[in-house]
Parts: C-alpha cells; structure tokens; sequence
C-alpha cells in the first residue's frame, strides 16, 4: 500500500522552514564569510603572484612567503575594513591595524610552519618536497586554508567587532 503523500510534504515544509530559520539567524555570517572569502580570493592571487616572482628571483621559499604574506596583508586589511567589516563601528583604526598584523602575524607562522614541514622537514627525506610545485602546495594551498579559518575567527571575534561588544 503507497504511503500518503500529506506527511511527506509536511516532512519537507519542516525541513525547509528549518533551513530558513537557520539562514536567517546566520544570514550575517554567511554574508561576511562570502565577502572575506572575495577579498581573500583577490589577495591570494597577489601572495601567489608576489611568492612565485620571488621564488623565481631568490630561491629562497621563506623569504619570498615573508614577502608575499606582507604584502597581501596589507590590502586585505583595507578591503576587510572598508567592505567585510564596514557595517561594524570603528573602534580606532591603530587598535585594529595592531591586531589584524598580530592574527596575520599568526597565520603567517601557521603558513611558514607548513611549508618548512614540506619543504625542509619532508624534503630532506624525499627531493621532490622542494620543488616549486611542492613549496606552492604546502605554503600557497595547505598553509593559506589552516590560516584563512584561523583569520577568520580572529578578525570577526576581536579586530572587528561591534565596539557595543568591546565595552
């Protein structure tokens, strides 16, 4: 015997107004977490950009990651102030430049860690962890996602939130 259609749609009108409830009472944090990631987008392609010719020049992995996070720091630090996070009062541009570099400071070392792993720790075990392709990979890929999620929460939790939660 088929089972009536009514419990299925009501299963699924559940579901959807749950889902709703869910965007709604996180709608704000989607949106930041998409502009973060468009900002984030535009200086990634400038710290790989800056990485590679650095690379290229010097040989030096770290130096040019040094560089390059310098860098692209400092350009998604002004379109996460002035798009991301606009909507949030400023609470004194010093206080947050100081701990935006603190976090990125972080992230960089979160960055730098992976890459010596790959690169010197992995490298010294088997040659191909020194290549480009591999320095690229560890630093630009797995090194930039584990201090992205680290930003991230560190900007939203501290450099830019509403001053009201500051008091």
């Amino acid at each position: 015997m088929p089972q009536p259609i009514i419990p299925q749609v009501q299963r699924s009108a559940g579901l959807v107004a749950r889902a709703r409830a869910l965007y709604e009472r996180f709608s704000h944090v989607v949106r930041e977490l998409g502009k973060f990631g468009v900002v984030g987008i535009v200086c990634y392609v400038i710290d790989v950009t800056i990485f590679n010719i650095w690379l290229g020049r010097t040989g030096e992995p770290i130096g040019a990651k040094i560089i390059s996070t310098v860098v692209a720091t400092s350009l998604a630090f002004l379109g996460n102030r002035f798009w991301t996070w606009r909507h949030h009062e400023r609470s004194g541009l010093p206080r947050e430049y100081a701990l935006y570099f603190g976090f990125n400071l972080v992230g960089m070392v979160i960055s730098l860690a992976c890459l010596a792993i790959s690169h010197y720790g992995l490298g010294a075990m088997w040659p191909a962890f020194t290549s480009t392709f591999a320095d690229n990979i560890s630093g630009n890929v797995v090194g930039i996602a584990f201090a992205s999620t680290f930003r991230f929460w560190a900007y939203r939790r501290y450099v830019f939130r509403p001053v009201a939660e500051q008091a």
